[in-house]
């Protein structure tokens, strides 16, 4: 489903070592942010948020259709085969490793296969940048991060080499293992990373991480070693979500790999693909040794293979979630009361939003201090005036167009229950959307800010992924 909760995660983006999921980077031409300062020991997510604005209240956003699913094969882990194109050196730098390191050649056939992914979070107010392989030329499938692709309304992605860009859709994720697979519209001209056997990879092990470095729309190598196998991190979202995600099994490297280098390759010494870069420290100036964690490459194949076969489980999600189009507010608590004090406590934490005026984004007031809907969540109030109920979930605003602002929700009404079973806190509202897809049709019924209970039938379209 496509459910936020909190203006600290529309969706979320991203305890043994922990670590930060690589962030999506900034898009030109805004430049990148600072990277911010981590303790010793945090690790996170290695996307790169741009153009942030307010971080959004959770909501159930988007009107995409589901990915179709694909019956195309996914490779083994083994090498591949096809004729090498080579990169051009302006794409992927390859600086002089002594011969310690993968070779420039070898990189290169690696490099062919590496796409830059490009992302809009359209009700978020924020656009992000990341990395992917493509893993089947043919279909255009492409294996990147969960992280680089939940809460995106659109993904675009640049294969490195050339410079083709295509337009991507979302076959589907599993956000618990954070691996996500893409299928690009229309493909041409592309060639499959070359794989290895994960299994095989041991402590010492001479390695290059690749990816697009701070989202700077190019492919920069890392070279390295292989610190540790079968590692269990705990990563969560450099900008500071409150969300955390354990992955088991990874491999450990004292490569640097960076913010924007998710999704993207660790390759061995032969030049071939053994991970999927995803969390590190990220450490760019202090004493402290980077860390860099990948995904076996046999692990994300894996779950890509459940994914193309439209396999869903209950981790992995195939095409886009339900949408209904709120934004919801903090906290575990069912009292709407507390929900709205949390949430007011984390907007105080950014400087408050403040201000009701949304520069045309929203339309007439509704009375309760906020606007009738709205097409991001910049600047998002907690609503004045909130329904007379002890338990429910808050609505903080609504999503113009969305079937939750067709329905008459606004801001400051509390969802008490959908077909029939009781809702409390927003997570309470997630689960129970989960159960749905976009198309099925529920029964919602909430209280408005004046106390009048109201039940609407409420059909979900398709929201970005989670």
């Amino acid at each position: 489903m496509q459910d936020y909760s909190g203006y600290g995660g529309y969706g979320g983006y991203g305890q043994p070592p922990s670590g930060d999921y690589g962030h999506t980077a900034p898009l030109p031409p805004m430049p990148p942010p600072p990277p911010p300062r981590r303790r010793v020991g945090l690790l996170s997510y290695l996307a790169v948020a741009l153009v942030a604005g307010a971080l959004g209240a959770g909501s159930v956003v988007a009107l995409y259709h589901p990915a179709a699913n694909t019956s195309s094969s996914l490779p083994s882990a083994q090498p591949s085969n096809g004729a090498p194109v080579p990169l051009p050196s302006s794409a992927v730098p390859i600086p002089g490793n002594g011969g310690t390191g993968t070779s420039g050649g070898s990189l290169s056939k690696v490099g062919q296969g590496v796409v830059i992914i490009n992302t809009t979070l359209q009700y978020r107010s924020e656009r992000a940048a990341g990395t992917g392989m493509v893993i089947n030329a043919g279909s255009g499938l492409v294996l990147t991060n969960n992280h680089v692709i939940e809460n995106s309304t659109k993904i675009t992605a640049t294969v490195a080499a050339t410079g083709q860009k295509f337009q991507a859709k979302v076959v589907g994720y599993d956000a618990s293992g954070d691996i996500a697979l893409i299928q690009l519209q229309h493909p041409s001209g592309l060639h499959q990373v070359p794989l290895a056997d994960s299994g095989k990879v041991k402590v010492g092990d001479v390695v290059t991480a690749l990816g697009n470095a701070d989202g700077q729309n190019e492919i920069v190598p890392a070279p390295g070693h292989i610190t540790g196998v079968n590692r269990t991190i705990t990563a969560s979202d450099q900008g500071g979500s409150v969300q955390s995600e354990t992955l088991h099994g990874m491999l450990q490297t004292d490569a640097g790999i960076v913010s924007g280098d998710s999704g993207g390759p660790l390759v061995n010494a032969a030049g071939q693909v053994i991970g999927m870069d995803t969390a590190g420290n990220d450490v760019r100036s202090d004493q402290q040794q980077a860390a860099g964690f990948a995904i076996p490459i046999n692990t994300a194949l894996s779950v890509a293979r459940e994914i193309a076969a439209g396999h869903g489980s209950s981790t992995i999600s195939i095409g886009y979630p339900p949408f209904i189009g709120i934004y919801v507010g903090q906290g575990a608590s069912s009292d709407p009361q507390q929900q709205a004090a949390a949430q007011q406590q984390q907007n105080n934490g950014f400087g408050g939003f403040g201000g009701n005026g949304f520069g045309g984004n929203g339309s007439a007031g509704n009375g309760s201090g906020s606007q009738s809907c709205y097409s991001n969540d910049s600047n998002l109030p907690v609503p004045s005036a909130i329904a007379p109920v002890s338990s429910g979930t808050l609505v903080i605003g609504t999503i113009c167009n969305s079937p939750a602002a067709d329905a008459g929700v606004a801001a400051g009404s509390v969802i008490t229950s959908v077909n029939g079973q009781a809702v409390g806190a927003p997570e309470s509202l997630h689960t129970q959307i989960a159960k749905y897809r976009p198309g099925d049709t529920v029964s919602v019924t909430w209280v408005t800010p004046s106390g009048q209970h109201k039940t609407a039938s409420v059909t979900f379209t398709a929201g970005p992924p989670l």
